[in-house]
């Protein structure tokens, strides 16, 4: 069976450079980088020569860089560090409704600590106002957190404008770029930001490596304690050879970024397009403009999501119907829901993350083989009208 891999948002591959770089901090330098000799020393240089790469892709020093083990735990660190170091100074924080769990369950989190949130709402191509958000900011205000681009629906905001708006008044701001690094060009300075997440799994590295950027000056409250490892802000022995990996990967991500963008965006319009020429009564969900290369979110009326993916399963396409941080959950994603979706329609959603390693050929697989899966599941759907049942995809 043809297997097809559109599932990138939420994992990726390890790739055979990255694989070759982190081997041999698995076998044979594998030194721990807080000792002092020589097995240490050199575990230590190829520790802060990962985190210049990390650093030099997102156009940050490198002593800004604090590896951590994902973005979950980034987020976590840039929001409940930042409320408890600034807890003095105000309590409210500003978010938009269509974050990640990893800032939304923090930001409830600390409600429940005291602390107060705004959650700013979006359009219905996903964007927040940049007016709501300063009307929102009040002298209480201690931080921002709005998302570089959305993990299920990959509308790109619009970071820079939001960033000058915190600089502006004063206020600490945080992105969570965990879908974006390795997608779409990142420049901390350009962007205005104080704070931002990433995550290695995201762009070829492995799974449980990420990092925390932290503009220099700027002070947290340490998250983890134990010991004095990332400058004594993040306690743990370093997970030495995923952060090498994912050095190398964040390096190979963002070269020639500006040709892996127009490539992989071909190959979503291509997706696109073909879904909505083929198949009626469905949707595009997010900016069509200014949208991730290779996000591509679909609401197909009268079906449920969670059949169409198991559908495409057994024909050996992997894709998703919201965040995989989710999965398994029973309730419509509330990024749809907050774009202002139908609950119905909400539930008939697919999410086809793309990366560059997909094929032309793959995409026109997925598209024969989805139209059919389509008809087939609204032939048996009760609530599907009777025109748009038919008996002819069975013979597709």
């Amino acid at each position: 069976m043809r297997r097809v891999y559109m599932d990138n948002a939420a994992t990726t591959r390890i790739t055979e450079p990255v694989l070759q770089a982190m081997l041999p901090y698995l076998t044979e330098i594998y030194g721990n980088p807080s000792s002092v000799h020589s097995f240490g020393r050199e575990a230590r240089k190829a520790l802060e020569a990962a985190r210049l790469q990390v650093a030099n892709a997102i156009n940050a020093d490198s002593r800004e860089i604090y590896f951590t083990a994902g973005g979950t735990e980034s987020d976590n660190w840039a929001l409940r560090g930042t409320a408890y170091a600034l807890r003095e100074q105000g309590n409210h924080i500003i978010t938009s409704s269509i974050e990640h769990h990893a800032v939304l369950h923090t930001c409830q989190q600390l409600e429940r600590e005291g602390f107060r949130v705004t959650y700013l709402p979006v359009s219905e191509d996903g964007f927040i106002s940049p007016d709501d958000l300063e009307k929102a900011i009040c002298p209480e205000t201690i931080l921002i957190s709005v998302m570089t681009a959305n993990n299920e629906i990959g509308t790109i905001q619009p970071v820079r404008e939001i960033g000058a708006i915190a600089k502006a008044h004063g206020i600490r701001f945080h992105t969570d770029a965990v879908q974006a690094v390795g997608a779409i060009p990142i420049n901390v300075k350009e962007m205005n930001v104080d704070l931002l997440s990433l995550s290695g799994h995201k762009f070829h590295a492995p799974k449980g490596v990420g990092a925390l950027y932290v503009r220099s000056g700027i002070r947290l409250q340490r998250l983890i304690q134990g010991g004095a490892q990332e400058r004594t802000q993040r306690a743990g022995t370093e997970n030495l050879a995923s952060i090498i990996a994912m050095g190398k990967a964040i390096e190979l991500a963002t070269a020639d970024l500006a040709a892996k963008f127009a490539s992989v965006a071909a190959l979503r319009d291509r997706l696109m397009d073909g879904i909505l020429r083929s198949i009626p009564e469905c949707r595009i969900n997010g900016s069509r403009e200014q949208r991730l290369p290779g996000n591509c979110n679909i609401s197909f009326k009268y079906l449920e999501g969670e059949s169409l993916l198991l559908s495409l399963d057994i024909k050996g396409i992997a894709v998703s119907s919201g965040s995989a941080c989710t999965s398994g959950s029973v309730d419509p994603s509330h990024v749809l829901l907050a774009i202002g979706l139908p609950l119905e329609v909400a539930r008939g959603s697919l999410r086809f993350s793309l990366n560059e390693e997909n094929t032309i050929e793959e995409i026109d697989y997925v598209l024969q083989t989805l139209s059919v899966v389509v008809q087939r599941l609204r032939n048996m759907s009760p609530s599907a009208p009777d025109e748009l049942k038919s008996d002819e995809a069975f013979s597709l």
